[in-house]
């Protein structure tokens, strides 16, 4: 597969570099949303990025929302358990998708209905369901049905996803921070959830926030945060930021040939995130 690495451009009115600390490399994934193809693809591609560098400790993080919209959530998700069990450098962070998610299995309706306007039937179909049994179901059955076929372990494992994390000079978390908020302050609601708050921000936060859950065609470079959601689920364009001293690079996997050029466009599911 083709790799395309993308060397950013510091923007002109951007505050000095941020930057990660001596001899530490890290690697971080925008949503995947059960791409499994991609999320395979482009961790063949950091490994081989991170092996032709100079040796450095190396940490791996996904943005959440690993689940939902694509097709394979459930691959997805034991990938991701092998990445734990196998490298003490990845961590993990929780998407506003594996909040509805364990929601849903807990019990409440309403998280339900909402999960499945934003791609939770192709999850509970990735772990077994049927698309006939999902169709003729109440959203009080696909509780009931979701506890059948999602495994426990998979379930503990999306609970322990952690809300942000901090690397050096830059804070990684799945939406985004609300603005005048001191960051040891922020909630999980709006680490999860934040959209046009955070995303209208011109100040600073305090660190360089790297974040998914808003779609742009392309990496989305700004003087306070950098959002790397291509969209991955639609348009194949899976994107990891690779950061060391006060480097920064990008990796992409190509995009999808039926996808078209851009990421698809908002819309009133889309703002769900």
């Amino acid at each position: 597969m083709l790799k395309r690495i993308m060397k950013a451009m510091q923007p002109r009115d951007a505050a000095p570099a941020a930057a990660v600390p001596a001899g530490e490399r890290v690697y971080a994934i925008g949503d995947i949303h059960g791409r499994l193809d991609q999320l395979e693809a482009l961790l063949a591609m950091i490994d081989a990025d991170d092996a032709a560098r100079e040796p450095a400790r190396t940490h791996l993080v996904l943005l959440g929302d690993l689940v939902d919209r694509g097709p394979d959530s459930a691959g997805v998700i034991d990938l991701a358990m092998q990445l734990a069990a196998t490298r003490p450098d990845v961590r993990f962070l929780a998407g506003n998708h594996e909040e509805l998610l364990l929601t849903a299995i807990e019990g409440q309706p309403r998280a339900m209905k909402v999960l499945c306007q934003v791609g939770g039937r192709e999850t509970l179909l990735s772990y077994g369901m049927s698309r006939r049994a999902y169709d003729d179901a109440t959203f009080d059955d696909l509780i009931e049905m979701a506890r059948a076929v999602v495994p426990p372990e998979h379930i503990a494992f999306l609970s322990a996803f952690e809300n942000a994390i901090e690397i050096g000079d830059y804070l990684f978390v799945h939406a985004g921070v609300r603005p005048g908020v001191e960051l040891n302050e922020q909630v999980p609601a709006d680490l999860r959830w934040i959209r046009r708050e955070f995303l209208d921000h011109r100040g600073s936060f305090g660190r360089m926030v790297v974040h998914g859950h808003t779609i742009t065609p392309d990496v989305e470079l700004r003087p306070n945060r950098i959002g790397i959601d291509t969209g991955a689920y639609a348009s194949g364009k899976l994107t990891a930021i690779a950061l060391e001293s006060t480097d920064r690079w990008f990796l992409q996997t190509p995009p999808d040939e039926t996808a078209g050029r851009d990421a698809p466009a908002t819309n009133a599911l889309e703002r769900v995130g």
